[in-house]
């Protein structure tokens, strides 16, 4: 599983010129699974996320997470994450999950990310999506469950 957070002071996805989904503030996530991906994946990256402290504090410092400012999620699909570019030019994506496992362990996730009271909203799976934001700082963090 891989997980791109960007903090953002705003964000909204479309489709098809419509907007399924903004935030005001908060984190926009790009998720990605590749096969054999599971619960303890889920659950990590579920911690990691919730808990991750870069909201500034009274004092400037990055020190508050996303449940403590009060932010929300815009949660993304995004099997590129695994795209292979070794050879040639042109991406292989045969490392992404299956179309089926990754829908499950999209929703699943986001389920899991607003089971802790924070407001997700999220594009759709397989859709093809026109994501806008503010990034802010910028900040931006990876997460791949391969390297915990």
């Amino acid at each position: 599983m891989r997980v791109i957070v960007q903090r953002a002071q705003q964000a909204q996805v479309s489709i098809d010129g419509n907007v399924q989904g903004a935030i005001d503030h908060g984190f926009v996530l790009l998720v990605g699974f590749q096969d054999g991906d599971g619960q303890a994946e889920l659950d990590y990256v579920t911690h990691k996320i919730l808990n991750l402290r870069v909201f500034s504090d009274a004092a400037g410092k990055m020190n508050l997470n996303i449940q403590q400012v009060g932010g929300a999620i815009l949660s993304i699909s995004q099997f590129t994450l695994y795209a292979d570019t070794r050879h040639g030019n042109r991406p292989s994506f045969t490392d992404a999950g299956s179309p089926e496992l990754a829908s499950k362990l999209y929703d699943t996730f986001n389920r899991q990310l607003a089971a802790s009271g924070v407001t997700v909203v999220t594009g759709e799976f397989g859709a093809d999506m026109q994501v806008s934001l503010v990034n802010d700082g910028p900040v931006t963090i990876c997460y791949d469950t391969d390297q915990r």
